[in-house]
């Protein structure tokens, strides 16, 4: 069993090492270069669009307000509390600069993703819109192609079990134990339950929970964060000065910090940013297919919000309270780094805040990646093999909740890196479609507002 882990933990240091992350934001500068950095500049039409998309007519399964939400649901998760922490803790406070800049052009990355599920999605036996990169690769790239796409839907439905189940149940089990004392083993069956009751109705019952859920936690969590962030107003800028700072220079050994050079403030802030808001991994993009659209530029519009805010708002609130409160110089990491932060600035109410904050995002992430996992075994195997899968992922639950799963987190972010690989190469080879359909879009948009003023006068 040693040497089986040791050779896995070699393939991981591969594809989650400088080369992979070098290719996942090599790609995002250039989608952003070639859309001539419209994701950061249209912001304000996304959200526009956003508002929008809670309800729609167009052909689809989901308003596209859900789909994001759903989409977010997978994405906002242990990595905005234990993933920052981790950052920080390993690269100092410049890590968090880096997933700045990772977010900004992983906005490209999601618009193409979504772009292209939306393009190139299908409707099933059942009637019912399915995407994705296994789709997207097949019927954009071509069939001679199409092993690609099925190693992506395999890699996707193996590491779905890991990284989007049993390890959030875990994650569920082991905080709510050291706050609150409950049991592991009856926290993953009242889990496995509320996930059945959820999942077990689809996508359609799934947007509609994102859409209600994820809003909430967010905000809650936010405005948690701005709280603390008003508190301590006097300490923000001191603590955006030290993220410039060190994302530039090293950052010396303190306490209980061994220090950080700035390669590894880079490669971790970029390693953990990717880990977050998942660009470039090729996920999003499966719940961004089933969105009431008539256009792929809109839905990939709606979808860049979440990276947006995932990286740029969550994780920026959860580094500036580790940042200010000194806890990240005191020799904790992950989200016993977060929970130390918050409670030393809100002695005695700031780790419960974390550790409910940090279940319900574990919560929503089991929710979210049932859509992914079950939407390649159906890519595999077809519409048959969708309940089976529905039933193992909710029997998975309380399995994760009640064991120890360092080498099933180990094969399943593996697992979930090798996902990004047929993704990648598909984001590049098919990049001109995505750069056509945006030219076209905004072309078209910007005749009609011609139209519109001079009928106007």
């Amino acid at each position: 069993m040693d040497l089986v882990t040791d050779f896995i933990s070699q393939i991981n240091g591969l594809v989650w090492g400088w080369p992979m992350l070098i290719l996942i934001l090599g790609i995002g500068i250039y989608l952003s270069l070639g859309l001539k950095l419209f994701p950061i500049l249209q912001l304000g039409s996304a959200f526009k669009l956003l508002w929008d998309g809670r309800s729609s007519n167009d052909d689809g399964e989901i308003p596209p307000y859900q789909a994001l939400m759903t989409a977010m649901s997978a994405t906002v998760g242990t990595g905005n509390i234990a993933g920052v922490a981790t950052a920080v803790f390993i690269g100092g406070p410049g890590a968090l600069f880096w997933m700045w800049i990772t977010a900004l052009f992983g906005m490209a990355t999601k618009f193409a993703e979504a772009v292209l599920a939306v393009k190139y999605r299908e409707k099933d036996k059942n009637g019912a819109y399915v995407g994705g990169p296994m789709y997207y690769i097949k019927n954009g790239m071509g069939q001679k192609w199409a092993w690609l796409g099925t190693l992506f839907a395999v890699f996707g439905a193996i590491a779905g079990f890991g990284i989007g189940n049993t390890v959030q149940s875990n994650s569920i089990a082991q905080v709510l134990e050291s706050n609150f004392g409950f049991s592991p083993l009856v926290v993953g069956l009242v889990v496995m339950v509320a996930v059945g009751l959820v999942i077990i109705g689809g996508i359609k019952r799934i947007g509609k929970f994102a859409g209600a859920m994820v809003p909430f936690m967010a905000v809650a969590y936010v405005a948690s964060g701005l709280l603390i962030l008003g508190m301590n107003a006097d300490k923000v800028g001191d603590a955006f000065a030290i993220i410039f700072t060190h994302a530039f220079s090293p950052a010396s050994a303190t306490g209980g910090f061994a220090g950080a050079s700035i390669m590894m403030a880079i490669r971790f802030g970029v390693a953990r940013g990717i880990f977050s808001n998942e660009a470039g991994l090729g996920s999003a993009p499966i719940a961004h297919a089933s969105a009431q659209t008539s256009d792929p530029v809109r839905q990939g519009l709606v979808a860049m919000l979440g990276t947006f805010m995932d990286t740029l708002l969550i994780c920026t609130i959860t580094g500036l309270v580790i940042i200010i409160s000194g806890a990240w110089t005191e020799g904790e990491s992950g989200a016993a780094l977060t929970s130390l932060a918050f409670d030393t600035v809100l002695p005695g109410w700031g780790s419960n805040m974390v550790a409910i904050g940090l279940a319900v995002f574990a919560f929503t992430t089991i929710i979210g990646w049932s859509i992914y996992g079950e939407r390649c075994v159906e890519y595999l195997f077809g519409e048959k093999a969708v309940l089976p899968y529905r039933v193992l992922w909710v029997i998975a639950v309380p399995v994760g909740a009640a064991l120890n799963l360092d080498f099933v987190w180990l094969v399943a972010d593996t697992l979930n890196a090798m996902m990004a690989i047929p993704n990648l190469i598909a984001l590049a080879v098919l990049s001109p479609v995505v750069f056509a359909l945006t030219k076209s879009y905004f072309s078209s948009d910007k005749e009609q507002s011609a139209s519109s003023v001079r009928a106007t006068k």
